[in-house]
């Protein structure tokens, strides 16, 4: 009973935000599915976005979420001259053992987020220590769709890591910044964003004391936490004081104010082009705090989100481009030209630019543009039709040429406008041949072309 003279007052219920985010509502037929497919994987299989649109979104959506038994079907990767490849040793086999994947896998999504991963956390090649970022990689794959934080604790102590980013130069008496500022500039809070100088030092200390040995001929070994080479005095990182270790690092940036956000925003570019409004920003970063810091929840609300759907289409980085024309023709990894014609492209599997990753802003540009030029010309290499011995229909109009051309790539969707380019293109080169001889080998030197002109088409190179 409240005392005379006081009122009482009742407690009012704390409103909670939802973490419901809008879901798509239109068509989901085959051209839905296959821009699923490129921006949740490497693209559709002759066949696979007619199966996957049968499934409808939800259905759809779920099936990549949650796969069945990792299997990588078909062929091997091999060389032109047909010996394995040796991702631990050989230059550039490292990228061609990871093009397989994305390419056999029947864990599209997996694969994808563990290209994400590899851009979020970028590391480049430790001299010719390739085993240690194929080890990486898979611990990449390991968390893809997983928490968070497991990941981000797992990547701290990953041997590629710590000496891409000197974590094992970092001890008591020298603490080295390198981890300690990108662990909150670009994995966790975002430039400038909830941290200043001082917490950088901070957290440097508190990472202190990851340490290898050096072996000759065969480089760092024994990667390890040695306790006497780390600070254990107190630090005052975000305005708190502790005797913090790295683990404490690590728990801090994710819990920090500034996380969710930053995580939520730079998950959603890797799947939508736009920027999320105010109010679906604040539904997933809430869909992530109380679903404890776990990833398929979010990516989930984004592959069902309008704006995945409906928004302006997306340039496929590279890699996903190289791995899913592959896909498209049902052909393996089969030569080392893969890795130069991906340099040339401007995306290197485990040699981005620099800790930051690729810039998405130069995936399309006049010096990569002739990289991808160079994926369809290497696709077509084999496929070249000779119009000296090549039985052919004499009288094939525009529309069955472009048909065939289409047909040839899996009959993917493309607009309208490019469909029209195609056939204005098919309809000139059908004119030139006046003469009775040429109307087989100019229609067949036709069909060259539009394979190439639909592989290089805006429609391929974006999804």
């Amino acid at each position: 009973m409240p005392t005379e003279g006081k009122r009482s007052r009742a407690r009012r219920p704390r409103r909670r935000r939802s973490s419901a985010t809008s879901v798509y509502s239109g068509a989901f037929g085959p051209e839905q599915a296959e821009r699923l497919l490129w921006r949740a994987g490497f693209g559709p299989r002759p066949g696979e976005a007619q199966a996957l649109a049968e499934k409808g979104l939800h259905g759809a959506v779920r099936s990549l979420l949650d796969p069945p038994a990792a299997r990588l079907d078909g062929p091997a990767p091999h060389d032109q001259k047909g010996r394995s490849i040796a991702p631990s040793d050989a230059w550039g086999h490292d990228h061609l053992w990871w093009l397989d994947r994305m390419v056999r896998s029947n864990q599209p999504l997996v694969e994808r987020m563990a290209l994400n991963w590899h851009d979020w956390f970028a590391t480049g090649e430790v001299g010719s220590r390739r085993q240690l970022g194929v080890n990486q990689n898979k611990l990449l794959r390991r968390h893809a769709l997983g928490r968070f934080d497991r990941l981000l604790s797992d990547i701290t102590r990953d041997p590629a890591m710590l000496i891409w980013l000197s974590g094992t130069e970092n001890n008591k008496w020298a603490p080295n910044e390198n981890f300690a500022r990108e662990l909150m500039e670009l994995f966790t809070l975002g430039a400038g964003r909830g941290y200043t100088e001082r917490d950088v030092r901070e957290q440097a200390r508190a990472l202190t004391g990851f340490r290898t040995d050096w072996k000759e001929g065969a480089g760092p070994q024994n990667f390890r936490f040695d306790p006497g080479f780390h600070d254990a005095g107190v630090k005052r990182v975000f305005g708190k004081r502790g005797r913090f270790g790295w683990r404490d690092a690590v728990r801090m940036c994710v819990e920090h104010r500034s996380h969710p956000t930053f995580f939520v925003q730079r998950l959603w570019s890797y799947f939508v082009p736009t920027p999320p409004s105010a109010a679906t920003l604040s539904a997933l970063r809430r869909r992530y705090v109380d679903g404890g810091y776990a990833i398929k929840p979010v990516v989930e609300a984004i592959l069902l989100h309008p704006d995945l759907h409906e928004g302006p289409r997306m340039v496929k980085p590279p890699v996903v481009y190289i791995a899913g024309l592959l896909r498209l023709q049902g052909r393996g990894v089969d030569t080392e030209a893969w890795t130069w014609i991906a340099q040339l492209s401007g995306q290197m599997l485990f040699k981005p630019p620099n800790v930051a990753g690729w810039d998405e802003t130069r995936w399309l540009d006049t010096a990569t543009y002739r990289g991808r030029w160079q994926v369809a010309t290497q696709l077509m290499k084999d496929a070249q039709l000779d119009p000296k011995d090549t039985v052919w229909d004499a009288t094939e109009d525009s529309t069955a040429a472009v048909g065939r051309a289409l047909e040839f790539w899996g009959g993917p969707s493309i607009s309208k406008e490019t469909r029209t380019e195609l056939h204005r293109f098919a309809i000139r080169a059908e004119d030139a041949a006046d003469k009775p001889w040429q109307q087989v080998p100019y229609r067949v030197l036709r069909q060259n072309a539009l394979r190439m002109l639909v592989a290089t088409s805006p429609d391929l190179q974006t999804s």
